[in-house]
Order: structure tokens, then C-alpha cells, then sequence
């Protein structure tokens, strides 16, 4: 859908995606549980709309809506940095000096959405289901069988 800007109607979205340092499956239950909401406050403060987003274990894919006035890598960078806090001081017992502090890996991977939207969406909810499997070797009823 077309948003706007005072003399600008946009519709940018991008596939985000990005993974925590060393890619350890750290993103258990309790952090994945928290950090969502956090995500949609930076989100927020940014203007930026998360449109999907799946958590896994060993990495984290979003849909953002990113107004043209925002360069994707400051809000991915704003995204990472405030939620890398927000886990050193809520599951990590950190109450300042977060010099050093490193829990995303540095990179990220992003894509433009366009026609292709939808794809991009089921493949987001797909996520868990893939990760599950992947998890259980292949072997959960309804796996076809040149997975297997």
C-alpha cells in the first residue's frame, strides 16, 4: 500500500536479514519471546512499519517498510544496536558500559520487495516450519520424500 511523505508517495520494502554473531542458535524461547516488541519500538521511532517478521533460532527475517528519508543501513544498524542492549541488560544482567557488547553478527542481508511480495511473505511465515524440519533431519510427517 502507498504511504506519504509530505510531497512524496512511497512504497519501499525490503527483506531483511540478519544473524547473531558466530550464527550460535542463541535466539532461544525467552530472547525471541522479548525482542519482538522491542523490534517494533526501534521500528517505530524510525517511522518504519515491520510488515513480517520470523525469529529463529540462528537468525531473524523481516519485511520493513522504510520511508525514502531513511537510508536502509541506519535503520538496520538502529535495529541491531538497540536490541543488542536491550538483551545485554535484560538476559545478560549488563547495566551499563555496553562498550564491546557484540551480539548480532556485522553484516545483514537485504533485498528490494516489489512484485514479488507475496512470495517474500510466505516465505517469512515458511521459516519456522523449514527451520523445524531442518532441526528434526528431515523426518516430520508431510516432508516429501526427496528431502528425506
Amino acid at each position: 500500500m502507498e504511504k506519504s511523505l509530505a510531497h512524496t508517495k512511497w512504497e519501499c520494502k525490503y527483506h531483511v536479514v540478519f544473524i547473531p554473531k558466530y550464527r550460535k542458535k542463541t535466539l532461544f524461547l525467552s530472547i525471541r519471546r522479548g525482542i519482538g516488541p522491542v523490534f517494533h519500538e526501534i521500528a517505530k521511532s524510525w517511522d518504519v512499519e515491520i510488515e513480517e517478521g520470523h525469529m529463529m533460532s540462528d537468525h531473524v527475517h523481516m519485511l520493513l517498510s522504510v520511508p525514502p528519508k531513511h537510508p536502509v543501513s541506519k535503520v538496520v544498524g538502529a535495529l541491531k544496536g538497540k536490541s543488542a542492549i536491550y538483551i545485554a541488560r535484560t538476559f545478560r544482567g549488563k547495566k551499563r558500559n555496553f562498550v564491546g557488547e557484540v551480539f548480532w553478527a556485522r553484516g545483514y542481508y537485504v533485498s528490494t520487495v516489489g512484485r514479488d511480495e507475496k512470495t517474500i511473505r510466505d516465505y517469512i511465515r515458511r521459516q519456522e516450519d523449514d527451520d523445524r524440519r531442518d532441526d528434526a533431519g528431515g523426518m516430520l510427517p508431510g516432508t516429501p520424500d526427496w528431502i528425506k
